[in-house]
Parts: structure tokens; sequence; C-alpha cells
């Protein structure tokens, strides 16, 4: 049977702590991939790329950055196969861990004038690290609330699991402009800028909270007792990897998912890291009132993305996922005439006006890619889907976009995000409608 559509009040209150938990685990890790992508932008060209002509320590630096999303897949077919296997709640401390460790060291790694080439060689093998945490984080928050959740909260719930996106980058712009403007210039690029990146180590904390409090899903624990009934009464069980019997079972599927998650990456790291730099560049904008937007733009994504993820629930995944492809297309020619005024309540325009049509997509994500593919390989080809995208979308965005807009102009920037978006029009359409979808389902 399915999941009942009525929740009692000890249901709530385990789902809420479900929620919150993931939303705090899913909020830290961003906060640390997201907090790279600001220093990668503002930091790190100087501080570990200083030999190089300004232009390209900004490529190089962005391209470490990239490095983690190359790692996204990776860390997906590692992370996914061991939560099939073992479970999402396990999966996701692990990959909790690894972000934590990573983060702190890279507010202890040298820099370039201390260590030499060995700096940015270092620095690029913990982004790596970064990028394996994230590939696994995704699929088990989203599937340990998504596979809890009342089937009619699927998407509300998910949005707890997409939300640390949003508060994932307002507590990475706030670290930085509180750090900056509490110490001075020299001091913030010499010993400042680690302070944010030391602070990760909390996620051990909230790691280790996961895994003394909180059970494995529903799904999970059924899919475990049919294993286990099949092994008692002798019948042979699947040995093929779950990554392997994802693409095996859902090719398709995993290939227009990625396609479905194109706009939203491209849009986002263009909003805030790209952004960053064009912004204080082009339209003499303060570093500090373009982290400034950035997060003003982010906390309004918050409630509204909960907002559409509710709407979903009660009218179906793909048609506001779709209208949001649509809006993302048509907004990217508004943003950079928005910027180039250096006003910076219309810079503020430009980016909420990005990130609200976006989590009209990435809202109801969670619960979309959840009910797309049943118990036994649900974490690995959900998984697949969201980091293949996310390394075709999100890994050289910012890069592709600082080479629009130095070689040929910015105008095309807005043309290669209005690309993607026609592209995740056209692969959310080819999918099916999946709301209501019962989770217990194996094949």
């Amino acid at each position: 049977m399915g999941q009942e559509n009525v929740e009692t009040s000890e249901g709530q209150s385990n789902m809420r702590k479900v929620a919150y938990t993931a939303l705090a685990g899913t909020s830290i890790e961003w906060y640390d991939f997201f907090l790279y992508g600001a220093a990668a932008a503002l930091i790190f060209p100087t501080t570990f790329f200083g030999e190089m002509a300004p232009a390209t320590a900004l490529i190089l630096s962005l391209l470490t950055f990239a490095a983690g999303f190359i790692a996204r897949p990776i860390g997906g077919i590692i992370f996914g196969h061991f939560g099939d296997r073992v479970g999402r709640k396990k999966t996701l401390v692990m990959a909790l861990l690894l972000m934590g460790i990573s983060s702190t060291l890279i507010g202890l790694l040298p820099t370039y004038a201390m260590i030499g080439v060995a700096a940015p060689i270092l620095l690029t093998l913990l982004r790596f690290a970064q990028g394996l945490a994230i590939g696994g984080q995704w699929g088990g928050a989203m599937l340990l609330v998504t596979e809890s959740a009342p089937s009619n909260k699927r998407g509300y719930y998910g949005a707890f699991a997409q939300a640390g996106a949003p508060i994932g980058v307002i507590l990475a712009n706030l670290a930085l402009i509180l750090t900056s403007a509490l110490v001075s210039e020299e001091f913030f690029y010499t010993w400042g800028w680690r302070i944010p990146f030391l602070a990760s180590a909390v996620l051990i904390g909230i790691s280790m909270y996961i895994q003394i409090n909180l059970e494995d899903t529903q799904a999970f624990k059924a899919l475990e007792a049919e294993r286990n009934s099949n092994q008692t009464s002798g019948e042979v069980a699947i040995q093929r990897s779950p990554i392997f019997e994802a693409i095996r079972r859902y090719p398709k599927t995993i290939a227009l998912a990625s396609g479905a998650f194109l706009s939203v990456q491209v849009t986002f790291y263009i909003l805030i890291a790209f952004l960053l730099a064009y912004g204080v560049t082009s339209a003499n904008m303060p570093r500090n009132d373009m982290l400034a937007a950035v997060l003003i733009g982010s906390a309004i994504m918050v409630p509204v993305q909960f907002m559409f993820s509710s709407y979903s629930d009660r009218h179906g995944r793909k048609g506001i996922f779709m209208l949001g492809a649509i809006l993302s297309g048509l907004w990217a020619f508004a943003i950079f005439p928005l910027v180039d005024t250096g006003n910076f309540w219309l810079v503020v325009l430009a980016i909420s006006g990005g990130l609200i049509f976006l989590a009209m997509m990435y809202g109801p994500q969670a619960a979309f890619f959840t009910e797309l593919f049943s118990t036994e390989v649900r974490y690995s080809g959900a998984t697949l889907g969201y980091q293949f995208g996310a390394i075709l979308g999100g890994a050289f965005a910012p890069t592709i976009a600082v080479k629009l807009w130095t070689d040929f102009d910015v105008f095309w920037v807005s043309v290669y995000m209005a690309s993607a978006a026609f592209l995740t029009l056209i692969s959310v359409m080819a999918l099916t409608e999946t709301v209501g979808t019962d989770l217990n389902n194996t094949d």
C-alpha cells in the first residue's frame, strides 16, 4: 500500500524532525560549496594564482571551482551505490563528514606565496573532495525527506532538502561580508577568508546527530525486508550494482532528468558566482554590495520555493517546472541591463527575479526526481540525473560566461542562459507526470 495522506500528531513531529535535520545538513553542506564559489570569484585569484594576469587568474580560479562539479557524478556513483545498498541515512552521514573535513582543510591551506604551485594543486584536490561529498549528499538528504513524507505533501517536504541551497548561499555570503567588515582588507586576504571555511567543522556534529537520532526511511526498510525475505526463501537476489541497474532500467529517464536540471544549474551559478565578478568589474559595484544583492535574492528564493513545491503537490510537477524554464529563459535578457545600471536595488531585482523563476523548477525537483525511479535504484537513478545535469550545466557555467563576456559581449551570456532553459523545457515535456506515485513500489 502507499503512504497515508493523513499524518498523526506523532508522525507530524517525526516528519518535522527529519525535515529540519535535512535542512540543517544541506544548508551547511551547500554553505561550504558556495563559499568556495564566492571565494573563487573574489579571493582565490589573488591568494592562489597571484603570479598570473588578473583575467587569467580569475579563469584558473573558476576552473578549480569546476573541479567540484567534475567530482559530483563520481560522488553520485559511489554514494548512490551505498545509498541503495546500506541505506539513505548512513550514506548521508558519510557525505556530510567528507564535506566537513574537506572544507576545514581548505581553511588551513597555505597560499601560493607560502608553498608555490603546490597551493593551487592542493586547493583543487580539496575542491574535488567537496564535489564528491555534494554528489552523495543531495540524494541522501532528498530521499530521507521525500521517502518519509506523506504522498500528498511530498513536494512540500522535499523543499526542505532543496532549501539548503539558497540558505547555503545566504550563510556563505554573510560569512564573507561579516568577516571582511570586521577585519582590515590586508588581514582578510591573508587570514580572514579562512574563518568561514574553518566554521565548516559544525558539519561533523550534524552528521553525528543524524547517525544517532534518525531512522532510515520506510521505503528503504521495506526494500531491505524484501531482500531478506528473498534470501530466506532461497530466491537469488540481484547482485548487479544499483548504479548499473539504474542505467539499464532508466537510461532515457536519467538523460531527461539531467536535461531538466540544466537551466537550474546554468542560471544559478551565473547569478551567484559569475555575476559577482561581472558586477564588481563592469558596473563598478562594491564587492559587499554584490554579495548583499545575492544574499537578498537567495532569502526571497527560500519561501517562494516552498510555495511552488506545495503547488506541485496539488497540480503536478511538470507544469510549474516548465513555466519556470520559460520565465528563466526570458529573464536572462533582463539581468545584465539591470546590473549595468550600477543601482543596488536594480541589481537585487535582477538576481531576485532570476532566483524566483529558478525556484519554480528547483523547489518541486526533489519530489519529481524521487518519483521517477523505483526504490531499489532510486538513490542511484535520481543522483545520476541530478549530478550529470550539474556537471553539464553548472561546472563550467561561470567560466563559459567569462569567456563569452570578455571575447564577445555579455549579451551572449543571456543567449547561453536562454538556450539552457529551452533544453530544460524540452526535457521536462518528455518526462511523465509523477505526482501521487507510490514510493514503496519496487520492480
